[in-house]
């Protein structure tokens, strides 16, 4: 999640308690728990407040002064109408919620909470206000209709504060190891595939009936390209010949195997001589150009299937014809 869904995020729960905050101060006013309809008002101007912490994005703060207010207040109405209300129930969701907020926090470098603090605070206010009720009783006597409706009602929003923030924290979690993933895989110069994802496709690819066929592409004198021309036309070479294998390659599994060489897994129903040869031939007529400065590129591929060895004979016998070609003038596929 980043800054800007948290800020919708933040205005939609301000919003949202608010509303809620208006709404009880009607039905305070009409139980005559007249604290609570005067401690309304000083709330509705602390969320007022958010809106401003939230334009300005100054979430830590906001975090501060909602946490404490929603403490206080539960704490207060509990007090006042007793906990047979729910209102000690908002507690429960406060401490999850504090932790995910943090979590946030962290993902989009803001400062955080201390969140024992809070949780300690949260839990004291609890205790305290619900052991005074039990022995002194609440300030107001209410209806048993009024509290059977509210302690539904306040149950009803508690777990759904808890199922919303418990599956944004899992959604966050995953997402983070999704691109975790992605980049333990992805070369970060080219986008190809690196060595590391390409052994364990290979490891698949191996155990299945008819597997595909293996590749090496090596980029003809790419250490000249760099001393003549620069590291960075060396970069801009393996970005473009990258480019043209995505092109030409269909859905075959492209990988940087290292430096300026390329393995790839051809898919097994497509004709990998016709494909690699199609590729040499692009990649030779393609005009590479780097600071107005022409450059001569073309590669020499070697070609091998699986015949019953291993992986890493596998990747040899293609390593070993990538070198035949290098040897007869380079420029050229070598499949036998």
């Amino acid at each position: 999640m980043d800054s800007k869904n948290v800020g919708k995020l933040t205005w939609i729960v301000n919003t949202a308690i608010l509303c809620m905050v208006l709404g009880l101060m009607l039905f305070f006013h009409i139980c005559e728990a007249t604290i609570m309809v005067w401690f309304s008002i000083p709330t509705i101007f602390v969320y007022i407040i958010g809106y401003v912490l939230i334009y300005k994005k100054k979430y830590y703060f906001y975090v501060w002064m909602v946490y404490l207010w929603i403490t206080l207040y539960m704490s207060l109405a509990t007090v006042c109408l007793g906990y047979k209300y729910g209102f000690h129930l908002y507690s429960l969701s406060m401490i999850p919620i504090i932790y995910y907020t943090n979590y946030i926090a962290y993902k989009i470098n803001q400062k955080r909470l201390t969140t024992a603090f809070f949780s300690f605070v949260i839990i004291a206010c609890y205790m305290a206000c619900t052991i005074y009720v039990s022995l002194a009783g609440s300030v107001y006597e209410g209806s048993n209709t009024s509290e059977a409706i509210f302690w539904i009602t306040n149950s009803i929003i508690v777990f759904a504060f808890l199922i919303l923030y418990t599956k944004l924290l899992i959604k966050s979690i995953i997402d983070s190891e999704e691109k975790l993933k992605e980049m333990s895989y992805i070369d970060s110069l080219t986008g190809l595939f690196n060595r590391h994802y390409m052994r364990e496709q290979l490891v698949n690819e191996a155990d299945k009936e008819n597997p595909g066929t293996l590749a090496m592409i090596d980029i003809d004198d790419f250490k000249q390209i760099n001393d003549i021309y620069g590291h960075n036309a060396g970069d801009y070479v393996l970005k473009e010949i990258a480019n043209i294998m995505k092109k030409h390659c269909g859905d075959s599994i492209i990988s940087r195997w290292g430096g300026e060489e390329f393995l790839i897994l051809i898919n097994g129903k497509l004709s990998p001589k016709e494909m690699m040869e199609d590729l040499r031939a692009t990649v030779n007529n393609t005009k590479f150009e780097f600071d107005k400065k022409p450059i001569k590129v073309s590669v020499t591929i070697g070609v091998a299937e699986k015949d019953g060895e291993t992986i890493d004979r596998w990747i040899q016998e293609a390593d070993k014809r990538l070198y035949v070609g290098k040897n007869s003038g380079k420029n050229v596929v070598i499949c036998n």
